[in-house]
């Protein structure tokens, strides 16, 4: 399975193992490319992946792997980067999915890692698909 999107990436992410919640971590893997077009300007004669956009292939992995379909990305509690993200980088992600008792839906604990280590940590949360209707 992979994931692609509109966003501020090109690439596409790859559902390498689907996990199951309480038990293992989702994993997916995504080739930041040379030729994504942020790289045009951050930084000229240095290119380094945004910050942003390491979260959106998160976000991605994260939508491929949700437990319960229908889920939506309600908010990115927290990221927090730890190491760069250079072109042709492989980008691995491994998601722990929580149950959220509060609400019903869904919260994610990401790993983002490259071959140099740990490039970011990342905590999204996803509405279930009930709340979304109530809400919607």
């Amino acid at each position: 399975m992979t994931a692609t999107a509109c966003g501020p990436v090109d690439g596409t992410v790859e559902v390498v193992d689907p996990g199951v919640p309480g038990e293992r971590p989702a994993r997916c893997v995504a080739v930041v490319g040379g030729t994504e077009k942020v790289f045009a300007g951050h930084f000229p004669g240095f290119p380094i992946f945004p910050g942003v956009c390491v979260v959106e292939y998160v976000q991605r992995g994260a939508l491929a792997t949700l437990p319960e379909p229908g889920s939506v990305l309600a908010a990115v509690e927290s990221a927090r980067f730890l190491g760069p993200v250079f072109p042709g980088s492989t980008l691995s992600c491994a998601f722990t999915w929580l149950r959220d008792d509060a609400t019903g839906g869904w919260r994610c604990r990401a790993e983002a890692t490259t071959e140099r280590g740990l490039a970011a940590r990342v905590r999204l949360r996803f509405t279930a698909p009930a709340e979304r209707e109530a809400t919607g």
